[in-house]
């Protein structure tokens, strides 16, 4: 019997569809769509840090290319049982009280503070500070418990008390909020009331100090200390929320219409990106799951039962059902990672923009070739340069830090910093140090999981720089000590999210089923290089003295 699912994956830049036959387990279609407002950077102010995007960019992508795995397929409406969404997050988005996006109401469809908040938006960094002083300090349940302990300015609550400080009519007419993965699920479904609407676990969980021991969202007394709006909002938001197994609704018949599937279609509670990539990856115990792209998540799971009350300090969040049911969901992750080389490329790229396409010497046509042969090749021989370098070499020391720091310890305050740097320095020397922080932020991470009490043995990446660079991967390897495998699939996240579809579907029993016929294999896999592990022990050291040195001066 044919049975099909769509899994939507948003992620910084685009969108993704995949369309998968549940009983071969093959991925039948695929499409993705670039945002078209982000590529101008609408609403956003980067030297603020302050991102932006539309749902506009949300919503066009979703019909199109829902409407093309649809149209490559060939497949009949009524075949197709499910589709769950997941989103990067937190990624909040204010809405009317009527249910619609505050950014489709007269007066607010250019303000940027009406739109939806990106995840790498850092604009709250000091709404994130009160929240932990207040934490600290005001003496009643400590609702940062299971967030690791600190609060940071990428998610929920900081952000909304940022926005609402910064702009009254924001304040005055956003009714509610949802994080982009409740909002685009809410979007599809026939039952619109906004009581009964069933929130993502993952994201209330991991961003908003959910949590079942307080029985739900922290309490308005504590909220109100903050802003007497967050005090008011609470009451319009949630009390319970739900695993993304579970059935959101079905497909209204203005959707159904509009994508050409089936008003019985049913849609999955939404949840976020790389919980789903994880679980498109078939996680499991003791296996750290690497999404790998813009920056990381880290996800690891455990059926140990004293992760419901006992903490990890420094992550993001352990939450009872956030990636598998039943199991607790950690997560970490390094707020930029393939960012730190997009930097680089954009720093070298300046004499190029500015002087060479500059020159009255060279026609459009040469122009436009330079331009294309640079950004086809800057990274390729870059990295080919780096790989041959020696690491007896002076190797400068880079820490990761250009975005802050999520974890251990999340501190957007913090920036990153080049040391060691001598005459005999040269660009390749830069790139590779670079590619050294990145992997010392992921062992970071690691030493603090393990330091905690939560057993590794291997590594899966998934995600863009996963997929393109073996460099990268054999040098995280050498620096874990560990062996690293990656996934096969191009869309890891979107196949998660398939799976989450076909579990909401009823069309498997349990994860494991779903797991076994849906997930994706191994292409690749690296193993430590033993005469390289200790040169990397070695340069971690001046990596963590550096960052010791730069958290003084930041603070």
């Amino acid at each position: 019997m044919e049975a099909y699912v769509i899994g939507l994956d948003y992620g910084t830049d685009s969108v993704r569809a995949v369309l998968i036959d549940t009983v071969s387990g093959k991925q039948i279609a695929t499409a993705v769509h670039y945002y078209t407002r982000w590529k101008s950077l609408a609403y956003c102010i980067p030297i603020e840090n302050q991102f932006r995007q539309h749902p506009l960019d949300h919503i066009e992508g979703l019909e199109r290319t829902v409407k093309e795995v649809v149209k490559e397929a060939e497949v009949p409406a009524a075949a197709i049982k499910g589709i769950t969404i997941d989103t990067t997050g937190s990624s909040p988005l204010p809405l009317a009280e009527d249910g619609e996006a505050l950014a489709f109401k007269k007066g607010f469809e250019e303000n940027p503070n009406a739109q939806m908040i990106l995840w790498k938006d850092h604009t709250a960094i000091q709404e994130a500070e009160e929240i932990n002083a207040l934490s600290k300090s005001w003496g009643g349940v400590d609702y940062l418990k299971y967030e690791g302990g600190i609060y940071s300015s990428e998610w929920f609550w900081a952000k909304i008390l940022h926005t609402v400080r910064a702009d009254e009519e924001v304040a005055k007419h956003a009714f509610t909020w949802m994080e982009h993965c409740d909002y685009m699920t809410y979007l599809l479904i026939e039952n619109k009331n906004l009581k009964t609407f069933k929130r993502s676990r993952c994201a209330a969980g991991h961003k908003a100090m959910w949590h079942t021991e307080w029985k739900g969202l922290p309490s308005e007394e504590f909220l109100s200390q903050l802003h007497p709006y967050l005090g008011h909002l609470r009451a319009n938001l949630y009390e319970e929320t739900y695993t993304s197994d579970c059935v959101a609704g079905t497909l209204s018949s203005v959707w159904a219409k509009r994508l050409g599937l089936s008003p019985s279609t049913v849609v999955g509670v939404g949840t976020f990106d790389a919980h789903a990539g994880a679980v498109g990856a078939r996680i499991k115990e003791k296996s750290l799951v690497r999404v790998m792209g813009t920056s990381t998540c880290d996800i690891i799971v455990s059926s140990k039962s004293k992760y419901k009350n006992t903490t990890v300090k420094g992550i993001c969040g352990q939450v009872d059902g956030s990636v598998i049911p039943g199991m607790i969901g950690l997560e970490a992750g390094q707020s930029a990672f393939g960012d730190v080389l997009a930097w680089f490329k954009s720093v070298m790229e300046w004499p190029l923009n500015e002087i060479v396409l500059q020159s009255p010497t060279l026609n459009e046509d040469q122009k436009k070739e330079l331009k294309e042969e640079f950004d086809t090749h800057f990274i390729n021989r870059m990295t080919e340069a780096a790989a041959s370098l020696s690491l007896e070499e002076t190797i400068p020391v880079a820490l990761d830090w250009i975005n802050g720091r999520r974890t251990p310890d999340a501190n957007q305050n913090l920036k990153g910093a080049i040391a060691h740097i001598n005459l005999g320095v040269s660009a390749p020397h830069l790139f590779l140090s670079l590619i050294h922080s990145i992997c010392f932020g992921s062992q970071a991470i690691v030493d603090r999981f393990q330091k905690e009490g939560v057993e590794i043995e291997q590594i899966v990446g998934i995600g863009g720089v996963a997929k393109k660079s073996q460099f990268i991967m054999q040098t995280l390897s050498n620096t874990l000590n560990m062996p690293v495998r990656v996934a096969e699939s191009e869309q890891t996240p979107a196949l998660g999210a398939g799976i989450y579809a076909a579990l909401a579907a009823g069309l498997f029993s349990s994860y494991e089923e779903a797991s076994n016929v849906l997930g994706s294999n191994y292409s690749a896999e690296y193993q430590p290089d033993p005469t390289k592990v200790k040169k990397m022990r070695d340069l971690m050291k001046k990596y963590t003295e550096l960052g010791i040195s730069i958290e003084k001066l930041t603070h």
